[in-house]
């Protein structure tokens, strides 16, 4: 079973940008901060290693990789009563 970790921030590429492509995200475990490059993130839910997930005002969501025109990326599992939460998290310090 991966180890599972929550990310409660994240980075993006262009902060203007109407897609707010995601490039990092990170958290907390055991006190000590964490942050991982996407394409690291997506490597380690592929191969089994990590699993994540996000909470946010009660609801909690596993985080998939999911596929669009060939570019992999990052979202929460839809429970069809909140919206991907990813991009609602805080930047990453």
């Amino acid at each position: 079973m991966p180890d599972r970790f929550q990310i409660s921030c994240i980075n993006k590429t262009n902060l203007s940008s109407p897609f707010e492509r995601i490039s990092h995200v990170g958290g907390t475990s055991g006190g000590n901060r964490w942050k991982l490059k996407l394409s690291d993130a997506i490597k380690f839910i592929e191969i089994g290693k990590y699993a994540f997930y996000t909470s946010l005002g009660g609801h909690v969501r596993n985080v998939i990789v999911a596929s669009r025109n060939g570019t992999k990326y990052l979202k929460t599992e839809s429970d069809h009563d909140t919206p991907d939460n990813l991009l609602s998290l805080p930047e990453c310090q």
